[in-house]
């Protein structure tokens, strides 16, 4: 027979507290504390952690506020003076009670005593002492608590930063509303619709007409916009006077409908392009024979024109997994001759030497693989070697597109734990299909779906949303009238974020649906000469 817990003091005890937390009865909860210390019953962190649950609940109700308060740094002395280790839960538990009665003086003191506790505080620990210096128009000490989040590691998310940014507009601070909103663009794509109202208020207010320049070196604007990877520059506030706040769409190929601006497709930085192809570099150290990788990555120093990167065995076996199936090369052969048509320039097809082997003893495939050798088309990767290493390191470090459908998910992309590895691929990765024999490549967006400032100091942000299509997805856009005119400069281009090569040029992008790109205008399209072979890249 089951055994009746209720039968037991301790077992009735947990029964009505559960009750009281269910209910959120602050009186009842009170009454059942006062009975489990007449009653000599041990309460524990559950116990203690229920009746603060009720608290914060109940302090929410105005008639309660004080009782709530009151009872819930009772039970949190309790805890201390019992000499029971309290958890993250609890002094967040009680932060909250303390920022509910606008002190949020002592809701950050509570946040700070978890290092003496060997507490490691989470986001939610820091949001009550925050949102209460928020509501109270204390910046200052909203600052503080941000910096106190950086130093322990704790990243703010949207809720946050939008507080941060609406106390910053609503006590003038400009400057910090210009660091929230980059904070924005950093941690969100879309912005929800309560963030884009403060935005909206903060851009219609008279202080915001002051913030800003009239004359600045628009070239070290430009210079920033390429060095960042594109879609903001982060100098600070460029024009002067009133701003112009208008609920837009964007057409399909990014250009806002109101203002004419075009949109940026956003890419990684210099330094983060930098840092991600060492980190793929280090890994395949580890995992592959260092010679070997390294010899790669001299010989791609010496060659390093490609603008498009193919994955040689994930086109060759696509759909091929029939009884009749095996590598297929026309589809590989569709693919170069497409990405040559398009920019008269060889793409560098990634494939394994076994495999480059396997398909020269055929005698169908051998001239058309001869000619690729002598047109220097492909990288044969060594016997034993992962072939995703070199095609991935070659993609990143010449800044270039790269044609597979591999979605890069295996355990090798998950140890790069870079945040910005979905970016670069949404920036460099042409997915391809195959229908009834005919290739069509889907190439990158010509834009990028993020918040957006661009070199004349106008904004474009999109609201968070379900959207049919993204033509019909809601953008704020931000311009201030005259403001090209009052640098002196030409600052009509959105600049793309290609710095080292051009590889979106408009015939790379061609019969792209979703494509529409600039000219970069250091680019060529002449046919690349024909190179020697290093003799270690294929042994056939």
């Amino acid at each position: 027979m089951r055994k009746n817990h209720h039968h037991t003091p301790e077992g009735k005890f947990r029964h009505d507290l559960d009750l009281c937390s269910r209910k959120k009865n602050l009186s009842a909860a009170i009454s059942l504390y006062e009975s489990s210390l007449s009653n000599n019953i041990r309460l524990n962190h559950y116990h203690f952690n229920a009746f603060l649950y009720i608290c914060s609940e109940a302090i929410t109700d105005s008639s309660n506020k004080a009782s709530a308060f009151e009872f819930g740094f009772r039970v949190f002395d309790h805890i201390l003076s019992s000499e029971i280790k309290p958890t993250e839960a609890t002094i967040t538990a009680v932060a909250r009670l303390a920022a509910a009665v606008g002190d949020g003086d002592r809701a950050f003191e509570l946040v700070k005593t978890m290092g003496k506790y060997t507490l490691t505080p989470r986001l939610r620990s820091f949001e009550p002492a925050l949102f209460c210096y928020c509501r109270n128009l204390e910046a200052d000490k909203a600052y503080e608590v941000e910096d106190f989040m950086d130093s322990v590691g704790v990243s703010a998310e949207e809720p946050v930063i939008a507080a941060l940014l609406k106390v910053s507009a609503e006590t003038g601070k400009g400057d910090r509303v210009y660091e929230y909103l980059h904070k924005l663009r950093r941690t969100v794509r879309c912005l929800s619709e309560s963030t884009a109202d403060i935005i909206e208020t903060w851009f219609s207010a008279a202080v915001a007409e002051e913030v800003g320049v009239e004359e600045w070196d628009s070239e070290r604007v430009q210079e920033e916009v390429l060095r960042n990877g594109g879609g903001w520059h982060g100098v600070g506030w460029l024009g002067k006077g009133k701003w112009d706040v208008t609920r837009v769409n964007v057409d399909v190929g990014g250009g806002c409908l109101y203002c004419g601006e075009q949109l940026g497709c956003v890419d990684i930085d210099r330094d983060e392009t930098e840092k991600f192809a060492q980190a793929i570099a280090g890994l395949a150290m580890e995992r592959e024979v260092q010679s070997n990788f390294k010899e790669f990555q001299d010989w791609l120093e010496a060659h390093a024109e490609y603008e498009a990167i193919v994955d040689g065995a994930n086109i060759g076996l696509y759909q091929q997994n029939f009884a009749e199936g095996g590598f297929c090369m026309f589809q590989l052969d569709a693919v170069v001759k497409e990405l040559h048509s398009r920019s008269s320039k060889w793409p560098l097809v990634v494939l394994h030497n076994k495999r480059v082997r396997s398909l020269l003893e055929n005698a169908s495939n051998r001239k058309l693989l001869e000619e690729w050798i002598a047109q220097g088309v492909i990288y044969g990767t060594p016997h034993g070697s992962n072939d995703d290493w070199y095609w991935l390191y070659a993609a990143v470090k010449l800044k270039c597109l790269l044609v597979t459908n591999d979605e890069m998910r295996d355990h090798i992309f998950e140890l790069l734990g870079r945040s910005f590895f979905l970016k670069w691929k949404e920036r460099h990765q042409v997915r391809y299909t195959f229908l009834k024999g005919d290739l069509k490549l889907e190439m990158p967006p010509s834009y990028s779906l993020v918040i957006q400032e661009s070199v004349k100091g106008t904004w474009h942000m999109p609201l968070a949303g379900e959207c049919t299509d993204e033509s019909s997805r809601t953008w704020l856009c931000i311009t201030r009238p005259g403001s090209c005119e009052a640098s002196g400069r030409d600052n009509h281009k959105f600049l793309e974020p290609c710095d080292s090569k051009n590889i979106s040029n408009d015939k790379l992008h061609q019969n792209s649906e979703s494509s529409r790109i600039h000219d970069n205008p250091t680019s060529t399209t002449r046919k690349r000469k024909e190179r020697s072979l290093s003799p270690s890249r294929l042994d056939c």
